[in-house]
This record gives structure tokens, sequence and C-alpha cells, in this order.
């Protein structure tokens, strides 16, 4: 009973509970299929190829998972019934799968196990509706979230960097649209993606139906945009802009959270990053060079943009690797694929 009352409540939690509660038994799932998934990408000669291959293993674990419950289920009843006195364990066994399929096949011998072999029916018919209403509800959020991730490519290009979004915003819209166009929307896309990907565990790994595309880079490219504006532009102050990168930080430490992904919560802007100096003077001189206003005060603009990007840093470079993302400039160039492995069991943070 304690079993298949473990497994019932591994699912519900997996599925039910509307926040980011990690279960061993499903993490044991996807850590094996991945193990799979791993192997088979590393026979990739391409990275179009290990992305196609990798783009099955989020929708096929959620497809294993119910397997995987059902299965549980079948033996922890297995047990329950031959308990009661259902002898050989064979026949234990066949009114155990008769009754969680609902196949009416095999019948129960008297009292107890007939009162045993409808709860167990019922405790199967609640796991497949709960797959059922999984699904439709976890490629909604996909939906939404691939939105604005197919915007990031029209916008800063493929690869996506952040100079190449502002340039184009300078260029054809003006600078001053950003607070409509990419603030304000992309603050509202990191509130959602907090909420859905801890909610729904395997979303991130859920990949963008193009191989180039992936909404960790996406993010990034967007913090960092913000970041620049924010540092390094001689314009006014703009909060929208510093609502949406702290809005982006607070949702990949929260995601990080569920993966138990090592950060610092409390950093300072003196801290390291993974950008160099002469990265940011690069992409300094490129947006000078096109007409950007440019703070005069170049050594301030990197304090001040180390400022913003230790935040989420450490964050965005280990989870472009935990999600295998595509290459993109200050994100999954200097982030090796598998770069953190979830540990099965919970690590509770310290605060």
């Amino acid at each position: 009973m304690a079993w298949a009352g473990a497994v019932f409540l591994s699912a519900v939690t997996t599925v039910v509970v509307p926040r980011g509660v990690p279960v061993r038994l499903t993490r044991i799932v996807f850590l094996t299929t991945r193990w799979f998934f791993r192997l088979r990408s590393r026979l990739a000669d391409t990275y179009e190829e290990r992305d196609r291959a990798m783009a099955l293993y989020a929708p096929l674990t959620l497809i294993i998972l119910p397997v995987v419950w059902l299965t549980l289920t079948l033996l922890g009843f297995t047990a329950m019934f031959w308990s009661l006195g259902v002898r050989p364990v064979r026949a234990a066994f066949v009114i155990s799968g008769s009754s969680l399929l609902t196949l009416g096949f095999s019948r129960a011998p008297d009292l107890p196990t007939t009162v045993l072999a409808f709860g167990e029916a019922v405790l199967g018919l609640i796991l497949l509706a709960l797959l059922i209403t999984y699904l439709p509800s976890i490629y909604s959020a996909f939906s939404r979230r691939e939105h604005e991730v197919a915007m990031v490519t029209i916008l800063a290009g493929s690869p996506p960097s952040p100079g190449e979004l502002l340039l184009r915003f300078h260029e054809i819209k003006g600078l001053d649209t950003l607070e409509e166009e990419v603030w304000k929307p992309w603050l509202d896309w990191f509130v959602d993606v907090e909420e859905s990907h801890t909610s729904f565990s395997a979303l991130p790994f859920f990949r963008s139906p193009r191989p180039e595309r992936s909404w960790v880079t996406a993010a990034g490219v967007v913090l960092d945009t913000g970041s620049i504006y924010a540092s390094s532009l001689d314009l006014p102050r703009d909060p929208a802009a510093e609502l949406c990168i702290r809005s982006g930080y607070v949702a990949l430490r929260t995601i990080a959270d569920l993966y138990s992904i090592p950060y610092d919560p409390s950093v300072s802007p003196d801290d390291p990053i993974s950008v160099a100096r002469d990265e940011f003077d690069a992409l300094y001189d490129q947006l000078a060079e096109a007409g950007l206003p440019m703070k005069a005060d170049r050594d301030q603009a990197w304090r001040d943009f180390k400022g913003w990007r230790v935040n989420y840093d450490t964050v965005l470079v280990i989870m472009a690797g935990f999600v295998m993302a595509p290459y993109a400039p200050w994100i999954s160039d200097r982030s090796p694929a598998g770069a953190h492995r979830p540990p099965i069991q919970w690590v509770r943070r310290k605060m």
C-alpha cells in the first residue's frame, strides 16, 4: 500500500501541484533516458544532428513516465493481492493487471480482493487522466514561450547577439521603442517562464522548432541587451529595462533552484563574470562606430555592465550547457554541454 501510495503521490506532485517540487522518481526517469540520449548525441557529427536527436528527449520521457507509474503500481498491487491470499504470484499479477487497465478478463475471488481491484482500477484511470490533462497544458506553455524566442531571432539575428539587437533598433525603429517592444513583453515572458518551467519540470528540455533557437540563449540576449543599455548607452535611465533584467535573473535563479544548479545568491558587482573586458570593449567600439550614443567613461560602463551581468552570469552559462543550447556569443559559447547534472536527491539550498 505504501509503495502504490508513493507512486501516486509522485504522479500528483509532478503533474498537479502548481509549483516546482522535486520528485525523486521523476528525476530518476529523466536522468536515465537522458543518459541514453547523450550516448546517441555523441555519435552526431553536427549540432543539427544532435539537436534532432535531443528533440525527442523530453517528449519521449513524458510518455515513458506514466508507463513507469503504471508499472510500479501494477507491481505494488500484485504484492497486495498476493498478501490477501491470491496464489501463485502469476495469478496475483494477472488480477492486478486486469484491474489496473480495466480489462476485466480476471475476477477477484472474494470481497477484500474485489475492493482492492476497484481501488486499483480507479487509481489507473486517475493516472491516465493526469497524463491526458498534462500534455495540453505543457504544450500551451511551450507555444507561449516560443513566440518571443522566435521574435528574438528576427530582432537580434541568428545566432542572436545583444549588439545586433541594439543596432537593428537603432537603424530601423529607434532605441526609444525598446521599452514597448522588448522590455515590457520580456518582463511578462520571464514571469510566465518562471511559473511554467518550474510547474512543468520537463518544459526546459523541450527544444525550439528550429535548431538555431533556444529559450536560454534568447533570454541571455535580452538580459545582455538590457545590461548594455543600462550601463553603456548615454540615454535617460529606463526603469523598464532594469525591471526586465531583474525579472530575468529571478526567473533563471528560480529554475536553477529546481535543478539544484549552484550559484551565489549574494553576488557582488566586483565578482568575476564569464565575459572578458576585451569582448565588452569590442562591442562598445562596434556600437560607437554605428552611431549609438555611448557613455564617455568606458571604465565605468564596464563596471556597471559587470554589476548587472553578475546577477545572472553563472545560472545562464550553466543552464545553456544543461539544455545543450545552440551557439550564441557570451552564452553557450562558454558553456560545455552537460556542465551540470541535477542530483536525484533534492538538495535544499542554504540561505
